[in-house]
């Protein structure tokens, strides 16, 4: 059976930035981007395939990655009625029925990560098959095989580890150090100056880490443009350059809740906590939508 992992701050984010109507409740706060994920969370669950989920949420921006690095992203400069919406959007998923993991010192992404491992191929292996619901380039590090694949639901784009090396040039356990030298604009993660796509997933793609690139660029049998300055600017920024693969490697052992893989199949939403939930939010219409509540 599969197991689908989605990134709800992601959702949540998305639906906030997208086409969807602004809509307000009673008391005037802004919950369009709430009913917006509802909706998505619904459609995600009305697929044949889906019978086992967990949605992560990051429930503040910052984690322990902006002890490590200052300039790592931080919830500076998010618009108010979006941050409104987070614990709003942990209460519509709990109310959906779905398992809910909410963080704090660590981030979504690490709490997916971590499901991937315990029920993929490197874990118990009960999944056959872990789908990541995230665009997220960071959780092209967890693909494994075609068993644990990176879904884009907007774009209807499926990744596994072929098309990882495709999309990169560089294998999923070779990501953090991709993403440490190119750099993330996202997570506030810089780079190494020069080091483009291109030569870093041909260096990578050759050497498979950061440590393992010669000092020498004439020891490398690779033909990379701009060769003699880019060894001049990793050797000046070796430090950063593993600094940067730290913040970009997910955590794999957050401590969840010992959920087994039959914890996380989807056994309908409960009917009087999104009753409630939906009137709250002014969503009453959308419970007619609900294809299944539990019984217990």
């Amino acid at each position: 059976m599969k197991l689908h992992l989605v990134d709800g701050t992601f959702e949540l984010f998305r639906a906030f930035y997208s086409k969807a109507p602004k809509a307000t409740n009673q008391d005037g706060l802004e919950v369009g981007a709430v009913q917006a994920l509802m909706r998505s969370m619904l459609s995600l669950l009305d697929e044949d395939d889906c019978t086992h989920v967990g949605i992560a949420f990051d429930r503040v921006i910052e984690s322990f990655r902006n002890d490590l690095f200052e300039g790592y992203k931080t919830g500076s400069g998010i618009d108010p009625e979006l941050l409104g919406q987070f614990p709003l959007a942990e209460q519509a998923a709990r109310s959906m029925g779905l398992v809910v993991w909410p963080m704090v010192r660590y981030e979504a992404d690490d709490a997916l990560a971590t499901a991937a491992t315990r029920f993929g191929p490197d874990g118990d292996g009960s999944a056959s098959q872990v789908v990541l619901c995230s665009p997220d380039k960071d959780l092209a590090q967890c693909v494994r095989g075609d068993r644990v694949v990176l879904r884009d639901r907007i774009r209807k784009k499926e990744l596994d580890e072929d098309g990882v090396r495709e999309k990169f040039g560089v294998r999923p356990s070779a990501i953090p150090d991709y993403l440490a030298l190119v750099g993330d604009a996202a997570d506030g993660i810089p780079g190494i100056p020069r080091w483009g796509a291109k030569s870093t997933s041909q260096l990578l793609d050759a050497f498979g880490s950061i440590e393992a690139i010669p000092a020498d660029p004439g020891a490398w049998g690779v033909k990379v443009r701009g060769a003699a300055t880019l060894a001049e600017n990793l050797a000046a920024h070796r430090n950063e350059a593993l600094l940067y693969r730290t913040l970009a490697t997910l955590v794999t052992d957050v401590p969840l809740p010992q959920e087994s893989l039959e914890d996380l199949r989807w056994q309908g939403a409960d009917r009087e906590a999104l009753s409630t939930f939906c009137s709250r939010i002014g969503y009453d219409r959308f419970l007619d939508r609900v294809p299944a509540f539990r019984t217990e």
